[in-house]
């Protein structure tokens, strides 16, 4: 059967605040721009922009920003059949600087967590290639749930699994239940990618790169992608020599929030298409560089495809 959906993207939708002044922390910043968020909905965006038929999965405020959100999508052509309005709770907001290193970030979380079963149907599940999620998004009920539960049946269904592991005490306060959600996630072979940053704040330690990669091995994923930022990313595959690729230079970073999420869909993007190994990673290192050079998503003008082949 040939499945419609490439990538269906479950998780959080949201409004990101990004500072308008340059590498100052929040308590410096004096001014925000308006950016449609949240990693698996810049995922969404991404692929589709690229070509693939991407769904996505999320709740937001039956408001302004709800309105904004919804025509978003529809614009970008992302299938929003999993995507809702709610009156009782507004659409969730982030405020983050806007800085070349890790981003500073607070979360006022309120509709983004109410994704519920009705949202993703078995039909839709079996008609997709890739199911996507995020820590952010599997930190909450009935979120968490609703996500453990439907990934269990995508993966009964022959759907492939992934995972940005992007965690952070900022939006889950207990490592520990964190580790034991992402093990449950993580005993259904998805795709991982995790960035030094996430390792360290899940970890609470820098930890060797080969001892990060046999934790994820011993859960059970074959695949796990750790990104560096400037230095590049390691990927391990089970039982194969790791593979290591140094970083794009850039001269001159504008903004970093969201190229983790461009990285890993020019991965998925590549990936899909049954490329290697080296290059899912080759076209990945060129999305999360040209998002790097741009405030916010990446811009509606520049041919993404011509400048990834």
């Amino acid at each position: 059967m040939t499945r419609e959906i490439d990538i269906l993207c479950v998780g959080e939708v949201l409004i990101d605040f990004i500072g308008h002044q340059s590498d100052v922390l929040i308590d410096n910043t004096r001014d925000y721009h308006r950016y449609l968020g949240g990693s698996p909905t810049n995922v969404a965006l991404n692929v589709s922009r690229l070509g693939l038929h991407a769904a996505m999965v999320a709740t937001c405020g039956e408001d302004g920003f709800g309105d904004y959100i919804f025509k978003r999508f529809e614009e970008a052509n992302v299938n929003i059949v999993g995507l809702r309005k709610i009156k009782e709770k507004p659409t969730s907001i982030i405020f983050v600087s806007r800085s070349k290193a890790t981003p500073d970030f607070i979360p006022y979380r309120e509709a983004d967590v109410q994704i519920l079963d009705k949202q993703i149907s078995t039909n839709t599940l079996a008609n997709t290639r890739i199911f996507h999620t995020t820590c952010f998004a599997l930190s909450k009920n009935p979120a968490q749930s609703t996500i453990l539960q439907k990934a269990t049946e995508a993966f009964k269904l022959g759907c492939k699994l992934s995972i940005d592991v992007n965690f952070s005490e900022n939006i889950w306060p207990s490592r520990e239940d964190a580790i034991c959600v992402i093990l449950s996630y993580c005993k259904l072979n998805p795709l991982v990618k995790i960035s030094d940053d996430d390792m360290f704040r899940l970890f609470g330690k820098t930890l060797p790169y080969q001892q990060i990669f046999q934790f994820f091995h011993d859960a059970g994923v074959d695949i796990v992608c750790l990104t560096l930022g400037a230095k590049g990313v390691v990927l391990s595959q089970k039982n194969q020599e790791t593979i290591e690729l140094p970083a794009i230079k850039i001269e001159k970073i504008l903004d970093t929030t969201g190229a983790g999420d461009a990285f890993w869909s020019g991965f998925l993007f590549a990936y899909i298409q049954q490329k290697p190994m080296k290059e899912c990673l080759e076209v990945a290192l060129k999305l999360a560089a040209l998002k790097l050079q741009n405030v916010g998503r990446l811009p509606d003008q520049i041919n993404i495809l011509s400048q990834l082949l």
